[in-house]
């Protein structure tokens, strides 16, 4: 089965994301995949709020998500978005991802659990939890894949939330990001293989890359990983652009058969 990866470098205008996308996800279809998928927050990015405050909006009023669901049903593609900033009925924010069916209904959505709260030695400090409430639900979705695990970026450190997809026997996982390039640098490989490798797995994890508008930079290297922890597709630092990779599905049952790690797991007494 062959998915495509939109690496973005999303800046600060929804419209122009959104025009971005829908793009790729002609191309995606042209090229013969039969699902795409986009970064974390690929519809605005922007670390200042206040100026991104008004283009904030719920769920049915978003550009983006309207843009792709239409794009999804003309060319006849599932599209998982990787998140998108949304208002939420209470008021406040999300970061929310969606699976975009080929009818171009939004199949399932995943509000990012884990907030991304950190102090970082290059001086950099984030604050995800002043402007954002973290979601409560592990989420799957029925895809073209089978069945797709989601998460978010800064979730990938939380190996929790991937022993329960794993338990759910996942076929994929998403793991959507924006991630920093400190961090990329020194974690980005080796965590992504490793949730491939416990869950049996294929980890698709399409990234933000490069100088944002709003001033960040992004690490980039939107992956493909196999269930073996093989990187199967690596798109690099350095630009935006579409990739693809073929994906054996058979490969998941082979690898859960040599090295049955779901089945053995037995529960450890605190």
């Amino acid at each position: 089965m062959r998915i495509a990866l939109f690496q973005m470098t999303s800046g600060i205008d929804p419209a122009a994301n959104a025009a971005a996308i829908v793009d790729a996800i002609e191309q995606a279809k042209a090229g013969g995949a039969q699902m795409v998928f986009t970064p974390e927050m690929c519809g605005l990015l922007d670390r200042n709020r206040a100026r991104a405050t008004d283009k904030i909006v719920p769920e049915a009023e978003n550009p983006v998500l309207n843009a792709a669901s239409e794009a999804a049903r003309e060319h006849g593609i599932t599209v998982a978005i990787g998140s998108l900033a949304v208002l939420r009925d209470d008021g406040k924010w999300a970061n929310r991802a969606f699976v975009i069916g080929s009818d171009g209904a939004v199949t399932a959505r995943y509000d990012k659990i884990h907030m991304f709260d950190v102090e970082l030695a290059s001086g950099e400090s984030w604050r995800e939890s002043a402007a954002y409430s973290p979601g409560d639900q592990v989420v799957t979705a029925d895809t073209p894949l089978g069945l797709l695990g989601l998460a978010i970026c800064y979730d990938l450190r939380f190996p929790a939330l991937f022993e329960a997809l794993g338990q759910r026997r996942c076929n994929a996982i998403s793991i959507p990001a924006a991630f920093t390039v400190p961090t990329g640098q020194d974690h980005w490989h080796v965590m992504m293989r490793a949730r491939a490798i416990e869950a049996s797995s294929f980890v698709i994890a399409t990234a933000q890359v490069g100088e944002h508008e709003d001033g960040r930079k992004t690490y980039g290297h939107s992956l493909v990983v196999d269930p073996w922890g093989k990187v199967l597709l690596d798109m690099g630092g350095e630009k935006a652009g579409l990739g693809f990779a073929d994906l054996d599905l058979g490969q998941i049952e082979e690898v859960r058969a040599q090295l049955p790690s779901l089945a053995n797991r037995r529960i450890i007494a605190k």
